[in-house]
Protein backbone atom coordinates (compact mmCIF):
# COMPACT_ATOMS: atom_id res chain seq x y z
CA UNK A 1 0.00 0.00 0.00
CA UNK A 2 2.36 2.42 0.88
CA UNK A 3 4.51 1.70 -2.64
CA UNK A 4 1.15 2.82 -4.23
CA UNK A 5 0.81 5.93 -2.17
CA UNK A 6 4.38 6.94 -2.88
CA UNK A 7 3.58 6.42 -6.63
CA UNK A 8 0.45 8.62 -6.79
CA UNK A 9 2.23 11.37 -4.70
CA UNK A 10 4.64 11.34 -7.59
CA UNK A 11 2.79 11.27 -10.26
CA UNK A 12 0.74 14.27 -8.44
CA UNK A 13 3.81 16.33 -8.14
CA UNK A 14 5.02 15.27 -11.96
CA UNK A 15 1.59 16.60 -13.17
CA UNK A 16 1.98 19.92 -10.87
CA UNK A 17 5.50 20.67 -12.36
CA UNK A 18 3.88 19.61 -15.95
CA UNK A 19 0.88 22.15 -15.10
CA UNK A 20 3.17 25.19 -13.96
CA UNK A 21 5.53 24.51 -16.93
CA UNK A 22 2.98 24.62 -19.34
CA UNK A 23 1.38 27.91 -18.08
CA UNK A 24 5.04 29.53 -17.73
CA UNK A 25 5.36 29.19 -21.32
CA UNK A 26 1.73 29.84 -22.25
CA UNK A 27 1.87 32.93 -20.13
CA UNK A 28 5.93 33.97 -21.10
CA UNK A 29 4.24 33.99 -25.03
CA UNK A 30 1.17 36.03 -23.84
CA UNK A 31 3.84 38.98 -22.18
CA UNK A 32 6.23 38.26 -25.33
CA UNK A 33 3.37 39.05 -27.65
CA UNK A 34 2.81 42.60 -25.63
CA UNK A 35 6.23 43.63 -25.60
CA UNK A 36 6.54 42.69 -29.33
CA UNK A 37 3.09 42.59 -31.29
CA UNK A 38 3.99 43.32 -34.67
CA UNK A 39 6.84 40.16 -35.12
CA UNK A 40 5.17 38.33 -37.20
CA UNK A 41 3.34 41.09 -39.68
CA UNK A 42 1.06 40.26 -42.54
CA UNK A 43 -0.22 42.37 -45.12
CA UNK A 44 -4.02 42.78 -46.47
CA UNK A 45 -4.25 43.86 -49.82
CA UNK A 46 -7.15 45.37 -51.65
CA UNK A 47 -7.62 47.40 -54.72
CA UNK A 48 -4.15 47.57 -55.71
CA UNK A 49 -3.78 49.00 -52.32
CA UNK A 50 -0.85 47.11 -49.27
CA UNK A 51 -2.01 47.43 -46.06
CA UNK A 52 -0.27 46.59 -42.89
CA UNK A 53 -1.70 47.07 -39.52
CA UNK A 54 0.70 47.68 -36.29
CA UNK A 55 -0.32 47.38 -32.76
CA UNK A 56 1.51 49.57 -29.71
CA UNK A 57 4.20 47.55 -27.79
CA UNK A 58 4.01 48.08 -23.72
CA UNK A 59 5.74 51.13 -24.17
CA UNK A 60 3.45 52.92 -26.55
CA UNK A 61 5.70 52.43 -29.37
CA UNK A 62 5.28 50.73 -32.63
CA UNK A 63 7.91 48.33 -33.53
CA UNK A 64 7.85 45.81 -36.54
CA UNK A 65 9.65 42.84 -37.75
CA UNK A 66 11.02 43.44 -40.97
CA UNK A 67 14.26 42.72 -43.40
CA UNK A 68 17.28 44.80 -44.75
CA UNK A 69 18.80 43.10 -47.38
CA UNK A 70 16.77 40.19 -46.59
CA UNK A 71 18.40 39.89 -42.93
CA UNK A 72 15.52 40.04 -40.37
CA UNK A 73 15.67 43.17 -37.60
CA UNK A 74 13.58 45.19 -35.84
CA UNK A 75 12.32 48.24 -36.34
CA UNK A 76 11.02 51.21 -34.37
CA UNK A 77 8.84 53.60 -36.49
CA UNK A 78 9.85 57.31 -35.89
CA UNK A 79 8.94 59.65 -37.93
CA UNK A 80 11.28 62.00 -36.47
CA UNK A 81 14.09 60.33 -38.34
CA UNK A 82 14.99 61.79 -41.83
CA UNK A 83 16.17 58.40 -42.57
CA UNK A 84 16.48 54.47 -41.54
CA UNK A 85 18.69 54.64 -38.93
CA UNK A 86 20.87 51.72 -38.04
CA UNK A 87 23.11 50.95 -34.96
CA UNK A 88 26.65 50.34 -35.55
CA UNK A 89 26.60 46.76 -34.35
CA UNK A 90 23.63 45.97 -36.55
CA UNK A 91 25.28 47.62 -39.59
CA UNK A 92 28.49 45.03 -39.47
CA UNK A 93 26.12 42.38 -38.54
CA UNK A 94 24.26 43.09 -41.96
CA UNK A 95 27.46 43.81 -43.59
CA UNK A 96 26.58 47.66 -45.35
CA UNK A 97 29.14 49.66 -45.67
CA UNK A 98 30.16 53.01 -44.43
CA UNK A 99 29.71 55.70 -46.75
CA UNK A 100 30.78 59.41 -46.74
CA UNK A 101 30.75 60.90 -42.91
CA UNK A 102 28.17 63.44 -42.41
CA UNK A 103 26.40 65.19 -39.16
CA UNK A 104 22.80 64.88 -37.67
CA UNK A 105 21.17 66.65 -35.21
CA UNK A 106 19.91 63.49 -32.65
CA UNK A 107 17.66 63.23 -29.42
CA UNK A 108 21.06 63.45 -27.77
CA UNK A 109 22.81 66.63 -29.39
CA UNK A 110 24.38 66.04 -32.71
CA UNK A 111 27.01 62.86 -34.13
CA UNK A 112 28.53 61.61 -37.13
CA UNK A 113 27.31 59.51 -39.27
CA UNK A 114 27.69 57.61 -42.28
CA UNK A 115 25.74 57.76 -45.14
CA UNK A 116 24.95 54.09 -46.52
CA UNK A 117 22.33 52.20 -49.31
CA UNK A 118 20.15 49.55 -48.78
CA UNK A 119 19.56 47.56 -51.24
CA UNK A 120 15.71 46.54 -50.32
CA UNK A 121 13.80 47.02 -46.95
CA UNK A 122 10.88 45.06 -46.77
CA UNK A 123 7.78 44.87 -43.76
CA UNK A 124 4.98 42.05 -45.25
CA UNK A 125 4.58 42.76 -48.48
CA UNK A 126 5.23 46.37 -48.20
CA UNK A 127 9.14 46.39 -50.42
CA UNK A 128 11.57 49.55 -50.71
CA UNK A 129 14.28 49.31 -52.76
CA UNK A 130 17.64 51.12 -52.73
CA UNK A 131 16.74 52.71 -49.63
CA UNK A 132 18.47 56.03 -48.20
CA UNK A 133 20.09 54.87 -44.76
CA UNK A 134 22.79 56.06 -42.09
CA UNK A 135 25.10 54.39 -39.57
CA UNK A 136 25.18 55.43 -36.34
CA UNK A 137 28.09 54.32 -34.06
CA UNK A 138 26.70 55.85 -30.96
CA UNK A 139 23.18 54.24 -31.25
CA UNK A 140 22.98 51.35 -29.15
CA UNK A 141 20.92 48.24 -29.65
CA UNK A 142 20.20 45.63 -32.37
CA UNK A 143 16.42 47.82 -33.49
CA UNK A 144 17.11 50.17 -36.42
CA UNK A 145 14.94 53.12 -36.79
CA UNK A 146 12.21 53.33 -39.88
CA UNK A 147 12.85 57.01 -40.65
CA UNK A 148 11.05 59.09 -43.54
CA UNK A 149 13.27 57.87 -46.71
CA UNK A 150 10.90 55.15 -46.26
CA UNK A 151 7.60 56.35 -44.40
CA UNK A 152 7.34 59.58 -47.16
CA UNK A 153 6.13 56.85 -49.30
CA UNK A 154 3.50 55.53 -47.27
CA UNK A 155 0.04 56.25 -46.04
CA UNK A 156 0.20 56.45 -42.13
CA UNK A 157 -3.38 55.96 -40.35
CA UNK A 158 -3.01 55.94 -36.39
CA UNK A 159 -6.13 55.04 -34.57
CA UNK A 160 -6.34 54.39 -30.84
CA UNK A 161 -3.61 51.94 -30.46
CA UNK A 162 -2.92 50.86 -34.13
CA UNK A 163 -0.93 52.52 -37.23
CA UNK A 164 -2.36 51.47 -40.50
CA UNK A 165 0.98 51.67 -43.09
CA UNK A 166 -0.63 51.66 -46.70
CA UNK A 167 0.98 51.79 -50.17
CA UNK A 168 -0.42 51.40 -53.91
CA UNK A 169 1.04 47.79 -55.15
Amino acid sequence: MAGITQLGKGMMTLGCLLFIGLMSLWFGDLEEDRAHPNRSPTSLIENGVIAVTLKQDRQGHYTVRGLINNSPIDFLVDTGATEVVIPAGLAERLNLERGRAKRASTANGPVTVYQTNLTRLSIADLHFDNVSGVINPGMNGTAALLGMSVLKHLELTQTGNTLVLKRQQ
